[in-house]
């Protein structure tokens, strides 16, 4: 027995060997500039000289209670990134995995002619600069530009999109008489905003992003789709078929039960992007106007390489990642409960899915009679 044991500890001993290289990069360049980064959040470094220097203090909470309840601008500020992020966040997320499962079924379907050359255009805006598509959305959006004329064709006057901070729903109940705020929502608040400014929805601004994300993101996720739809088994389809299931049941009862797992990591990447963007607001509007497209990820920049205030700079990116670490795990939950194993039973489920719609069906054709 003593050589199996050998060998095995030689296999382990190897393995780490091999795996060796890659710790150390990860150690170097990911855990130790994170670990550098939490103990910016509790100093009071300046920018200046080492953040392990003599004359750098630890000052424990301090700059995370400057932004989740100092009661100034820092938690103002916050609180204001993160009601634009949230909006982002619920707008893009589900519009971008809808939109990408509709384009994954219709250029997977085998009647489809040219669907190389449909999967290829629909993929392309996401691997375009995002500068560059950041640019080209200021010319569409802009006050003369080609959405506007678009519009005037119809006689809307298009509004100034990226200089208008106002709120959508501010302006849908403005449309109905409602210009003010109630007591109960003027006077109270969290994090420095008041509830009725939580509730403004996102500014025309952060509109136009919302649906530059949507068409810049689509694609990527819609390969994804289209790699877990080719992984289902066709007799599983025809099972379907075979007991008498419609299309829509087919997809709502048999395939859409299979791509949960695709979905959890499409939303799951979804999430991590929409919270974290950062690059089309800095080229865009550099969270203008009025502050109504600040992100928590453009305000922890702002903070620490604008204001040289980098304590609270990396305090923002742990809130952020608290909040990205809390939200994922809740979604995990969501779409894991009461599911069952991801295995033949998901397959065997999705066989019988068949059985079961036209079971439905028929009990609603026996209750109309």
């Amino acid at each position: 027995m003593a050589r199996p044991r050998s060998r095995r500890g030689g296999q382990s001993r190897d393995g780490w060997v091999l795996m060796l290289p890659v710790v150390v990069l990860l150690g170097l360049f990911l855990v130790a500039p994170v670990l550098m980064a939490l103990w910016v959040s509790v100093s009071d470094w300046r920018g200046n000289g080492s953040p392990f220097g003599g004359d750098v203090g630890f000052v424990g909470l301090e700059n995370y209670r400057q932004i989740l309840a100092g009661g100034g601008l820092a938690e103002r500020d916050f609180g204001t990134s993160l009601r634009n992020n949230l909006f982002y966040v619920v707008l893009v997320v589900p519009l971008q995995t809808m939109i990408a499962l509709l384009l994954a079924v219709l250029v997977t379907r085998r009647s489809l002619r040219g669907r190389g050359f449909f999967r290829t255009a629909f993929y392309f805006p996401s691997v375009t600069s995002s500068v560059a598509i950041t640019v080209l959305w200021l010319f569409l959006f802009s006050t003369t530009g080609v959405v506007n004329k678009i519009l005037g064709w119809f006689g809307l006057n298009g509004p100034a999109w990226f200089q208008d901070p106002r709120g959508v729903l501010h302006l849908l109940l403005g449309a109905v008489g409602v210009d003010r705020a109630p007591a109960a929502l003027g006077e109270n608040g969290f994090l420095g905003i008041t509830w009725w400014d939580w509730v403004a929805g996102p500014s025309v601004a952060m509109s136009a992003f919302v649906l530059m994300a949507v068409f810049t993101t689509s694609g990527t996720f819609m390969l994804l789709f289209i790699a877990a739809l080719n992984n289902i088994g066709d007799e599983i389809e025809e099972a379907g078929l075979i007991d008498g299931a419609n299309a829509w049941q087919r997809f709502r009862f048999v395939t859409l039960p299979m791509l949960r797992p695709t979905l959890f990591t499409v939303l799951t990447l979804g999430l991590i992007g929409t919270w974290q963007v950062f690059d089309q607001i800095y080229t865009g509007t550099q969270g203008g106007p009025a502050k109504t497209t600040l992100t928590p990820a453009y305000l922890s920049f702002q903070s620490a390489f604008v204001n040289q205030q980098w304590g609270q700079g990396a305090a923002i990116a742990f809130v952020l990642f608290a909040i990205i670490v809390v939200l994922t795990l809740v979604q995990r939950w969501v779409l894991s409960e009461d599911r069952g194993s991801r295995g033949e039973r998901a397959r065997a489920d999705a066989v019988r899915a068949g059985v079961t719609a036209r079971q439905q069906g028929g009990g609603v054709a026996g209750g109309a009679a």
